[in-house]
Parts: structure tokens; sequence; C-alpha cells
């Protein structure tokens, strides 16, 4: 997507066939997303790393605090921890207003980080997962 838009008159001089995919990601939400308004978002972070996650952190408190309205999905508890947003969870439960502590994706990631093979071992032969540390 940046090769096709990077240099398009009125969006952006850098180069982005010279950054990763998550820097030229990041560089053009920054400078798409820049002004108050309204900007809907399906799960940006997929081509973003932790640190670039936390970056987009920044960006999207920086445009709400502008007065932008930003509407998104995510599978991240690195986004959904953004300061002041107003968490929605979607679930078999329908919707429901949480607290990022009371997220399903977050209990999920926290399990997943204290211990893989409890969730490796469905989907990976469990020799193979013995050995995950």
């Amino acid at each position: 997507m940046t090769e096709h838009l990077g240099g398009v008159p009125g969006d952006w001089a850098e180069d982005t066939s010279a950054m990763s995919h998550g820097e030229g990601f990041v560089m053009m939400i920054q400078t798409m997303l820049n002004a108050p308004g309204f900007y809907a978002m399906d799960e940006p972070e997929a081509a973003l790393s932790f640190s670039s996650c936390l970056h987009l952190v920044a960006v999207l408190h920086e445009l709400a605090r502008s007065g932008a309205q930003i509407v998104c999905t995510t599978h991240s508890p690195t986004l959904a921890a953004t300061p002041g947003a107003d968490v929605v969870e979607v679930g078999a439960h329908g919707f429901r207003r949480a607290a990022w502590e009371e997220l399903d994706l977050v209990d999920h990631w926290s399990r997943f980080l204290k211990s893989p093979q409890a969730y490796l071992r469905h989907v990976i032969d469990a020799d193979d997962v013995a050995g995950t540390r």
C-alpha cells in the first residue's frame, strides 16, 4: 500500500520503500490522521510490532485530545489500553462496555504470556510443545 501511495502529492514526501512495513504504516497514519475528524480503523495493529503499536496509541490519544472521534476494532491489548478510550467488547455475550483489565483479550494474552504451553498444546503436538519455555 505504501508503494502505491508514497510520494502522491499532498500525502507525504518520505520514501516508504526505505522503511520497514510497520514504520511506513505508522508514518502514513501520522500523516493521514492529523486533524480532528471521524476515523474508522479495522485492526490497524496487523502490520505493527509491539513498539509501533505503542506509537500508534500515542497517535490515537493525541487525535482524541484534539477532538477526533475514533472507532477502532482491535485484537490488541496494547491499543485497547489507549488512555480515555471507551472500550466496547464484542463476544458471545453481545456488546458490553468493559475496563481494560476485564477484557477477554487481555485475560487470554496474560495467560498465554505466563504459560504458552497451556494454549499451544491445543494446536501443536504435545512433544513439540513440551520444549517451549
